[in-house]
């Protein structure tokens, strides 16, 4: 038994209407994965499944757009300065990037600003306003940013600079007295409400154009995949067409960067979200992001060449800096808490939202991870949060305890006194052990639907990606498969990954767990294996092989690991978090493993504790007892950890006519000398010393003879009895069976008869369960 990392949320069968596939000619498998995401009418399938650029809703339609309008058109006609004021992020430097383009098209006297991540945090902000005023700006247009800036958009109007906001982000109860508000949450006629930054800015960017920059698109597709909207309604349409866009873009930025990320062919939205936008992101993550936008606006392929290279090269510091600090905020995580709250001196804060998405991935823990400024005696960092725990709400309730702290329910930002680093820890973690449940602190997973090996090939694989570009609201559908593998391996560096096969008639499938080859030696042969993940097509050398990317797996039946004749078992290695393994044996071990308690076949079984993990050292003295224990204790997981060097039953065992023929011999000679005699008798019948001695004190106990220093003599008037009589005789007979049952039987064997001492059966609860 292997218990899942996650909790598997399997989807309800959906209602699938007859009209559904009227015309469209798409598989069944389709249409439940379409029902399942409420698509069901057959315009709204078609919409979907060919999403179309005149779906869009005019931006017209967002309130104040045209007064915005009116304002850069006399900006522009009078040569005024505008300045884009952006953010550092990848959504806000593709905004930036979007309205750049445009009024430079439009021969607008413009520049952009960003500001520091370090020495500014995140938004608008007096400073730069200032140096925006003192530089002759008289426009300021703000993108991804801006819908909080109250106080900065009023000393902006104190000294005659118009601000024009355009932002996503929620609407305070205060809107700042802006020149005009460009926001579809304030623009109760506009119909979608999700839209990125990137999203809002190439509205705006279109209405003041007068046509629809299909130019613009490949910038688009980057900010809303990186920003992690939801992508269904309007976002969905344009990053599907902004795909396609930047699979062929000629924008010389992009392709430089495409190199260094090595994407060829069609760009999908796994290339932006693994690999386009984490580049983007780490420059303003380590330093000014101005070398993102530059790249994006460069029309110098050398030039562009040279600052891909450079973001490369901060990407690769990035992921340093990342892994270096995982690597010691692991070392203070308190398992035992329900809130991770660690923190350090020197820690780069541009990361800090990165590590701690990696703590909660591992621990299934919300974490906050700070970095402390001793000048100021404060820290500052970032916090992720699992869906059960709405980390914005629970940091507004302590909002005392912090200098600053906004957020959303799964993420945050925060700088706090160093006084109260502690006092935030036992806060949050007293209101998560009295509103959560274990069960309810681990990650959840939706599964689509459970298959079978033969269901998964090429086709359905390709069926899928016409449900693409995946993202939240449109989930990559995750399948469940119980099989038992074919082949069970370790991969890659250090064996850092897990590689299944499953077979069925001429199918076969693959299943590939990334960063899962720690859970190799849990997965015994002959063991069905759940497994859940995402179906695609590994090409490889011109091969195209279907295969599963696990995102979690169980074992839902009885195991036997079987290390019998081995020298070391590591038992840690083999005993979960939260969970003691029991050690049965004759002796202890010292020092006995951690997380480990240790029981003798001497105790009483009823006094020993449940478990579901058993290590068995040492055969028992008796199968007998050995059957009550392991009744008693019911584990799920059974390792057999002993060695048998001088045993019973790989040993001849003298039968009825081997005694005979001693006892007559005895009876001939009624003395006879060990010493003189034992090496005649060995050459004589084959016998090694072992079988004769054994029966000359199996005779010796049946009081048949005396032996004194090895001089054997006959009883002349012995008690008659039946050799079964001897207790040498039946313990050797029962020690040969020990040894048979438990040491030298098959694998499947030795199974067949801990399962019937146990008393377990196969778990069907899964299957009967989901009706599958």
């Amino acid at each position: 038994m292997l218990q899942s990392k996650m909790k598997w949320n399997f989807l309800d069968e959906p209602t699938i209407p007859q009209s559904m596939n009227d015309g469209m000619h798409i598989s069944p498998m389709i249409m439940r994965l379409l029902a399942q995401r409420g698509v069901t009418e057959p315009a709204d399938i078609k919409k979907f499944l060919s999403p179309d650029l005149a779906d869009l809703n005019s931006p017209a339609n967002l309130a104040t757009i045209e007064k915005a309008k009116e304002r850069v058109y006399d900006a522009i006609e009078h040569h005024e300065k505008i300045l884009i004021f952006g953010d550092y992020d990848a959504d806000g430097i593709c905004s930036t990037a979007v309205l750049l383009h445009t009024l430079k098209e439009l021969g607008a006297d413009c520049d952009y600003y960003i500001p520091n991540r370090f020495s500014e945090g995140y938004g608008p902000n007096e400073s730069a306003f200032r140096k925006a005023y003192e530089a002759g700006f008289t426009l300021i247009i703000t993108v991804d940013t801006g819908i909080g800036a109250v106080d900065e958009v009023m000393w902006a109007n104190q000294h005659g600079l118009d601000v024009i906001i355009t932002d996503h982000h929620e609407v305070q109860e205060t809107l700042p007295d802006a020149f005009a508000i460009v926001h579809p949450k304030s623009s109760p006629a506009y119909p979608f409400q999700e839209l990125a930054g990137v999203g809002v800015a190439f509205k705006f960017a279109e209405y003041l154009l007068g046509y629809f920059p299909h130019h613009l698109l490949d910038l688009v597709a980057i900010g809303t995949i990186a920003d992690l909207v939801p992508l269904v309604g309007e976002n969905r349409i344009l990053t599907y067409h902004g795909l396609k866009t930047l699979t062929k873009t000629e924008r010389p930025g992009l392709k430089a960067l495409k190199r260094v990320c090595r994407i060829d062919g069609h760009t999908t939205e796994k290339d932006v979200g693994f690999l386009i936008a984490p580049r983007i992101n780490a420059v303003g993550r380590l330093q000014d992001a101005d070398l993102a936008v530059d790249l994006l606006m460069t029309e110098d392929e050398n030039k562009a060449e040279q600052m891909a290279e450079m973001i490369q090269a901060l990407n690769e510091k990035r992921q340093r800096l990342v892994k270096q600090i995982v690597k010691e905020a692991e070392q203070m995580v308190d398992k035992d808490r329900g809130v991770i709250v660690v923190a350090k001196k020197g820690w780069n804060e541009g990361v800090l939202g990165i590590v701690a998405s990696q703590l909660v991935r591992e621990y299934d823990r919300p974490a906050i991870v700070l970095t402390i400024k001793e000048d100021l005696q404060e820290a500052k960092g970032s916090a992720r949060s699992i869906p059960s725990f709405n980390i914005f709400e629970s940091g507004m309730r302590i909002r005392h305890l912090f200098n600053r702290f906004g957020g959303h329910s799964q993420a945050a930002g925060m700088t706090l006194p160093l006084d109260n680093i502690e006092k935030v820890r036992d806060e949050l973690d007293l209101m998560i052990m009295e509103e959560l449940t274990p069960d309810e602190l681990r990650q959840e997973i939706d599964i689509c639907q459970t298959v079978s090996v033969t269901d998964l090939d090429e086709k359905l694989a390709d069926d899928i990606e016409r449900l693409a570009p995946f993202g939240i609201k449109n989930p990559r559908p995750i399948f469940h498969l119980k099989d038992i593998p074919s082949e069970t391996r370790q991969i890659g560096s250090q064996n850092k990954h897990l590689k299944l096969k499953f077979k069925k008639d001429q199918t076969v499938l693959e299943a590939i767990g990334f960063g899962m080859g720690h859970l190799y030696p849990f997965i015994t042969k002959q063991t069905n294996v759940s497994i859940v993940g995402e179906l695609n097509i590994n090409e490889w050398n011109g091969n195209r092989i279907v295969q599963i990317v696990m995102h979690d797996l169980k074992i839902d039946e009885w195991q036997l690991f079987d290390h019998r004749g081995k020298k070391v078992v590591d038992f840690t290695n083999f005993i979960h978090e939260n969970e003691r393994g029991l050690i049965l044996g004759n002796e202890p071990i010292n020092p006995l493993p951690v997380r480990t308690t240790f029981v003798s076949y001497a105790m009483e079984p009823s006094s020993m504790p449940k478990s579901d993990t058993l290590f068995v050292i040492d055969l028992p003295p008796d199968l007998s007892v050995f059957k009550k224990i392991m009744h008693h204790v019911r584990p799920m997981n059974v390792h057999m950890c002993f060695r048998v060097t001088d045993g019973a039953y790989m040993k001849p065992f003298p039968d009825r006519d081997d005694f005979k023929w001693f006892y007559a011999l005895l009876f001939k000679r009624r003395t006879l000398d060990l010493h003189k005699e034992l090496k005649k008798i060995m050459t004589v019948k084959s016998w090694s010393k072992e079988r004769v001695l054994f029966m000359a004190k199996v005779f010796f106990e049946l009081e048949f003879v005396k032996i004194n220093n090895g001089i054997i003599q006959i009883n002349p008037r012995p008690s008659k009895k039946d050799l079964r009589e001897s207790k040498l005789y039946q313990q050797r007979l029962q020690q040969a069976e020990i040894e048979k049952t438990l040491y030298y039987s098959t694998y499947n064997e030795l199974k067949n008869y801990l399962l019937n001492c146990v008393g377990h059966t196969p778990a069907l609860k899964e299957e009967v369960s989901h009706g599958l």
